[in-house]
This record gives structure tokens, C-alpha cells and sequence, in this order.
């Protein structure tokens, strides 16, 4: 029994290893272009976006009053590190303002917690796993919904993402997304 709480605990700790690394490989300043499509009409809405990506170190106030917001009893030290994320989107053809905010991830085990969803302001869970050191995938649910994603970094300078969102267990919509590195912090 030793050996396999060992195991289990090596293997989380190289999972927390790489989910950081992946995590500070993201931080900079982003251009988003993205395109959803609704379904089953094929409706498509084209939006661009400036995204900037603050790593968050373990202990750093925005984790602490995360942790808090999820009820953790250690919050100085439960989230081993996370993620300030913060944007700009408007859409693509008419220049529109659609949206502008923040959120705030953090990590810990496989899970990853929000300070809020992408279709609601309570905080939410995901979970999460590396499929290869550059790929992230996410499964969160709510409120009826699910939102499986996928954030490939290709090399230094881009990232694809993959968003499918299902009701009832029928896909709604697929989001795709070129995203650019613009700057480093």
C-alpha cells in the first residue's frame, strides 16, 4: 500500500510539474482570433481579441483569495500555481465591443478552479490533463453544460484552442482559435 501511495504521489507531483511549466510558458500578451460556430445551423460569429496571461506563483494574492472563494482550509498553499487571465474581444467584421474581463485559474491535484465560468459568475472546477507537454485539455460542467477544450502551444509564438460546448448530450457549438504571442511580460 506504501509503494502505491508513493507512486500516486511521484506521479502527481510530475503532472503538477508540467501543468506549471505549461502554465509559465502561457504568461505574456496575446492576439486571439476565433471563430465559433453554432449548431446545428452552422451560424458562424468571427471574434478578436487582446489577451494578457499573468502567471500566479504559489501563495500570490490572487490564488490565496481563490482558494478562499473555494473553501479550502490551507489557502496560502493549496493552489500550487495558476493563471491571471484578462481580455479584450470585440467582433471581427462590425468592430463591436462583445466582451471584456478577467478570471483567475489555479492548480491543484488534477483539478484546475476558477474564480467563475465562461457562462456564469460563480467559481467552477475543471479537470484537467496533459495529453502532451504543449497540450492542455479541459473538461468543466455546469449549469447543464459542457465545455471540453484544448489549448495547443506550437512552439514560443502560438497556440490553437478547441472549445465544444454541449447541452443534453448534443454538441451547441465549436469554438476554434489562432492566437498569437504579441509580447512578453
Amino acid at each position: 500500500m506504501e509503494l502505491n501511495l508513493s507512486i500516486n504521489q511521484q506521479t502527481l507531483e510530475v503532472v503538477e510539474l508540467g501543468v506549471t511549466e505549461y502554465f509559465q510558458r502561457s504568461e505574456g500578451q496575446w492576439h486571439s482570433e476565433r471563430r465559433y460556430y453554432t449548431l446545428p445551423e452552422g451560424d458562424t460569429q468571427e471574434i478578436v481579441s487582446h489577451i494578457t496571461i499573468k502567471f500566479l506563483e504559489q501563495g500570490s494574492p490572487e490564488l490565496i483569495e481563490l482558494a478562499q472563494l473555494h473553501e479550502f482550509d490551507n489557502p496560502e498553499t493549496v493552489m500550487i500555481c495558476g493563471s491571471h487571465v484578462s481580455w479584450v474581444s470585440q467582433d471581427s467584421v462590425s468592430e463591436k465591443k462583445q466582451s471584456e474581463g478577467s478570471t483567475v485559474f489555479g492548480v491543484k491535484g488534477s483539478i484546475l478552479y476558477r474564480d467563475r465560468g465562461f457562462a456564469t459568475t460563480k467559481p467552477i472546477i475543471a479537470k484537467y490533463y496533459l495529453s502532451d507537454p504543449n497540450t492542455l485539455c479541459l473538461r468543466t460542467e455546469y449549469n447543464g453544460s459542457v465545455f471540453e477544450e484544448e489549448i495547443k502551444q506550437i512552439g514560443h509564438k502560438y497556440r490553437t484552442r478547441q472549445t465544444i460546448i454541449s447541452r443534453a448530450g448534443e454538441q451547441k457549438m465549436i469554438g476554434q482559435y489562432l492566437e498569437k504571442r504579441i509580447l512578453n511580460n
